[in-house]
């Protein structure tokens, strides 16, 4: 048996203390902490890592706190949409959706894809046609509706700026938590099976169907057993053109890097070699996790069966 690991991310960006509240600051650690309580529950029964980052990913979609599933951000014309991936590193089988609404869990709806479409990625009234076929949990509009989030994209409705939760000064007290708001979880279970999923609520304001670097294999997600299972947050217009997740993959396959060398370069030097700003999370099949940011913050976490767990916002 090996050791299995367990490492989440709740969205990367400007995160500075002072812009916190304690209670605000506790809330965020005490969902970070359940998601992965949930996850790593699922690794001790010798579950599946493909089923504890399942199990996690719902916790996170679920908690209005983060953006994906309830409480995502709003579009231009003021809906949800919502994007999700998962990935299987033993079969390297993938299941992705974009711009689907009145979905409660997007990343059910991606397993759902990888495990019974015949496809990789559904988007659009395909992947909620698919979403109906296959008896996913629908929610109302209201369901998804956050009050905070709601008064970001107020503030921003009436003009040609979209907004990555951290960038615009005018939205400053609106902006309690400035981050690139992304959920994610990679696994490496008893076995050594290593799997990624990753859930977004994508851009505040963002318009003419926008997908970010969430859902696209290579991109925002990415698993193999061979290498590492890779969930990425930031600005994903830059991680899309930076394969950064899968470049991750590539650095130790063909050069031998260890998965914290392979992050900190894709992180560090290829993403801020082009202006991308966030960060991700990583686990190996030797059950070795990392978390690299190149950010003021990140929401993230990690917990392995040799004892060690840590939940972290700041840098």
């Amino acid at each position: 048996m090996s050791k299995y690991t367990l490492a989440i991310h709740g969205g990367a960006g400007t995160i500075l203390k002072e812009d916190m509240t304690p209670e605000l600051e506790e809330a965020y650690q005490a969902g970070l902490r359940q998601a992965m309580d949930a996850g790593f529950a699922v690794l001790e029964q010798g579950g599946s890592a493909l089923n504890a980052i399942k199990a996690t990913i719902v916790i996170l979609e679920d908690n209005m706190l983060f953006n994906a599933g309830r409480g995502s951000v709003f579009t231009k014309k003021g809906v949800q949409e919502m994007d999700a991936a998962v990935m299987d590193g033993r079969t390297l089988d993938a299941g992705a959706v974009t711009g689907v609404r009145n979905v409660r869990n997007p990343i059910e709806l991606a397993m759902e894809v990888m495990l019974n479409s015949n496809h990789v990625f559904l988007s659009g009234k395909g992947a909620q046609d698919f979403a109906i076929k296959q008896g996913i949990k629908l929610e109302p509009d209201e369901y998804f509706f956050s009050q905070f989030r709601y008064d970001q994209w107020k503030a921003i409705r009436d003009s040609d700026t979209y907004s990555l939760d951290h960038t615009h000064q005018r939205l400053e007290e609106l902006m309690r938590d400035k981050k690139f708001g992304t959920v994610g979880a990679v696994a490496c279970d008893q076995n050594g099976n290593i799997a990624a999923a990753t859930s977004t609520g994508g851009m505040t304001n963002k318009k003419y169907g926008r997908i970010g670097d969430s859902p696209i294999i290579g991109a925002g997600t990415y698993a193999n057993n061979a290498t590492c299972g890779i969930s990425c947050t930031g600005h994903g217009e830059l991680f899309i053109r930076a394969a950064a997740a899968h470049d991750v993959s590539c650095l130790m396959e063909y050069k031998g890097l260890s998965l914290q060398e392979a992050m900190e370069i894709v992180v560090h030097e290829k993403l801020m070699a082009i202006g991308g700003e966030g960060g991700m999370i990583g686990v190996d099949a030797q059950g070795n996790a990392a978390l690299v940011f190149n950010s003021q913050g990140m929401y993230r976490g990690f917990k392995s069966s040799d004892g060690a767990s840590v939940v972290a916002i700041y840098k």
